[in-house]
């Protein structure tokens, strides 16, 4: 099996057969139903993200929630801005370089974090209603898939047509 990626069609008459369309609405539709989801705990689908990276362990930095979370610099900033001054976390000097910051959970924010996964689940099981479990393992493994791409994209320029 080959390694390259099959050229994908694109007919601007179909649009809605667009597998950038698809996930581009599914993304959307999740985001906003988190959101509203949310909006009980006074929190946005961004700024529970985060929590949850950081509850997770997953960064510890402001750079590596960027990074990770697909957000530039600037809107991480405003997102923890935000998390700060609702007391969920707070920032603290690296012992091991003064110029950067760890981000931590306050208690607050841990008891924030442990009430976000039954809200995603809950949004999740309405999402996939009529899914079964092996078509839910498949769409996760093609998606796993398909994030592994991810140096590939960051490697490539394009803005040089044909690169």
């Amino acid at each position: 099996m080959s390694s390259e990626a099959p050229s994908l069609h694109f007919n601007t008459a179909q649009v809605e057969d667009s597998i950038g369309y698809l996930l581009s609405r599914s993304k959307t539709m999740l985001s906003r139903s988190v959101d509203e989801a949310l909006r009980r705990l006074e929190i946005s689908h961004s700024q529970s993200s985060v929590i949850m990276m950081l509850c997770l362990g997953k960064c510890s930095t402001a750079a590596e929630l960027a990074r990770d979370l697909f957000i530039d610099s600037a809107a991480m900033k405003r997102t923890l801005d935000k998390l700060e001054a609702k007391d969920y976390i707070r920032r603290v000097s690296d012992p091991g370089d003064k110029r950067l910051f760890k981000i931590e959970l306050s208690e607050q924010g841990k008891q924030l974090a442990a009430q976000l996964p039954p809200i995603y689940r809950e949004v999740l099981d309405v999402s996939f209603t009529g899914f079964t479990q092996e078509e839910l393992g498949f769409l996760k493994c093609l998606l796993r898939k398909l994030l592994a791409n991810r140096a590939l994209l960051e490697a490539k320029d394009f803005s040089c047509p044909g690169n």
